[in-house]
């Protein structure tokens, strides 16, 4: 899978076995300028469904597992591998310092309407819940919060690299 980005290691990140590395797989469903995403109020946020693929799953039954819980998708067809996100984080479990987050971007459809999302207690808390957006909108909503906001997330600036590079290579 290409490589879109990779954000530097950070300097307080040594050689010794504490960095972590989590996979996730993370869908991009259009219809036009509009994309399936997932708002969080938490962050007031937009993002990509998906989520960690867990241990023994492959990153495809990952992403399927995870459009299901997330938005309430029951078929996920035309999967193509769109690219690669690696960014580095402070991990707070024990055994590790740092988290190499690898987020697996895929394009993909949806056939029949969303089913009822079975949202996870955590992000229920967080009150997510996916959502029909424009792209455009998407965008400027999370660069008003990255520019202005004290409660932003860490996946922020990610996922609106990602919304920036989706409107540049498959809408333009």
């Amino acid at each position: 899978m290409r490589l879109l980005r990779s954000a530097p290691k950070p300097e307080a990140l040594t050689d010794d076995g504490r960095l972590f590395m989590r996979r996730a797989a993370r869908g991009i469903i259009l219809q036009g300028d509009n994309i399936l995403l997932l708002y969080t109020a938490r962050y007031d946020d937009y993002s990509l469904p998906g989520g960690g693929v867990d241990e023994g799953e492959d990153s495809i039954q990952g992403l399927i597992r995870e459009l299901r819980e997330e938005t309430g998708a029951t078929s996920v067809t035309n999967i193509q591998a769109y690219g690669q996100y690696d960014e580095y984080r402070p991990w707070h479990k024990p055994g590790f310092d740092w988290v190499l987050m690898r987020s697996l971007c895929y394009r993909c459809e949806l056939v029949g309407e969303l089913g009822e999302p079975q949202l996870e207690a955590h992000e229920l808390q967080n009150g997510m819940h996916p959502v029909w957006m424009n792209i455009y909108e998407a965008i400027r909503h999370n660069e008003a919060i990255i520019a202005g906001s004290d409660k932003k997330g860490l996946s922020i600036d990610r996922e609106t690299f990602l919304l920036r590079l989706i409107v540049s290579e498959l809408l333009s």
